[in-house]
């Protein structure tokens, strides 16, 4: 008797062969990787008549522009997929620094080819150098992920993992501290335009948000309240919700225009547009509840709307945060974006 598990099976092999095509030559660390698919423009253009799914995905989806860069592999994830990275010369900036990507296996199937696909910049906490911990499949990000999204809990998320500092000495809050290296403008803007140029993104804010833990909680708030037309938003597991870089002395204008509540604040007074700020406490950091509490009280109002996870005995640290996203957050977070629109 015929199997009827046989066409998924066949079909679930050519997934994984078609990946293994597009990430060329990803068979050991530092190998080249390939995310060009160029079948999203030979489609739209021999069709005359295009479907209404098409149309919606032609209008909403922004191709890459390129050039493309140089990406190499980093690690494998469990699913057939790959961390890759490389190396970002900010053009607005100046700045220099190392980014790392995962694509979900969604981003490879026909039926998406068209579409562009919701963007979650993630930053870690600490001083976020010379690598960022979200790229160890370990603590379960890419792979949660991957099964949420196949759950309908979660959007398939494109990751993109920059670092969150220029160096180990300082950090910097996410922000151009002056005299420092732009770090403000590296990461809100220079690393969006590389992700521009290299996939298949969503022109309008609806496909792109942050996530981060501890500074770059802080970080990924702030960039959030700071530019709400260009980002949606944000995961932040155990933030502050104060600048606080001892690099901000004799600053103190340019340190309060990075600070998450005046920047609240005065979103609030402006009337939007509307923000989307899931906060994430462990029962296990009680000096940071507060705080959040306080946050929420203060400026969860109006435009700014938002939620909090409280993890149950949950610590201040990444493993705890990827389990409060998997109990609830990354649901809450996931419908304010654009999801990928499948197409014949």
């Amino acid at each position: 008797m015929r199997s009827t598990t046989a066409p998924a099976a066949l079909a679930a092999a050519l997934l994984t062969a078609l990946i293994s095509t597009l990430l060329t030559g990803c068979s050991g660390k530092g190998d080249k990787v390939s995310y060009d698919t160029p079948a999203a423009r030979s489609q739209s253009a021999s069709r005359k008549q295009p479907t209404e799914a098409e149309r919606r995905a032609q209008e909403l989806t922004q191709l890459p522009t390129g050039p493309q860069a140089q990406w190499a592999k980093e690690t494998d994830v469990d699913g057939g997929t790959t961390i890759s990275v490389t190396t970002l010369v900010g053009r607005k900036s100046g700045f220099t620094g190392q980014v790392w990507v995962w694509v979900p296996r969604q981003y490879f199937e026909p039926k998406y080819s068209m579409s562009g696909f919701p963007v979650m910049i993630a930053l870690p906490g600490g001083k976020g150098f010379p690598k960022t911990y979200w790229t160890q499949p370990g603590l379960g990000l890419q792979t949660g992920i991957h099964k949420w999204s196949q759950e309908g809990t979660s959007q398939p998320f494109i990751v993109v993992m920059p670092v969150l500092n220029p160096s180990k000495e300082y950090y910097q809050d996410g922000s151009d501290i002056p005299e420092q290296a732009k770090m403000g403008t590296w990461l809100s803007e220079d690393v969006p335009q590389l992700v521009k140029e290299n996939f298949r993104t969503f022109k309008s804010r609806d496909g792109w948000g942050w996530m981060g833990s501890s500074s770059g909680g802080f970080a990924a708030l702030k960039f959030v309240l700071q530019k709400p037309e260009q980002f949606k938003a944000v995961i932040a597991s155990g933030p502050d919700t104060r600048p606080d870089s001892p690099l901000w002395k004799h600053y103190e204008k340019e340190k309060q225009a990075n600070n998450p509540e005046k920047l609240a604040a005065a979103l609030i007074e402006k009337g939007g547009p509307d923000v989307y700020v899931a906060f994430q406490v462990g029962t296990l950091e009680p000096a940071i509840m507060p705080n959040i509490k306080n946050f929420i009280k203060n400026y969860g109002h109006g435009p700014i709307k938002t939620n909090l996870q409280v993890i149950k005995d949950g610590q201040h640290d990444a493993k705890s945060y990827i389990r409060g996203m998997g109990e609830g957050t990354m649901q809450w977070y996931s419908q304010w974006f654009q999801a990928p629109i499948a197409t014949p």
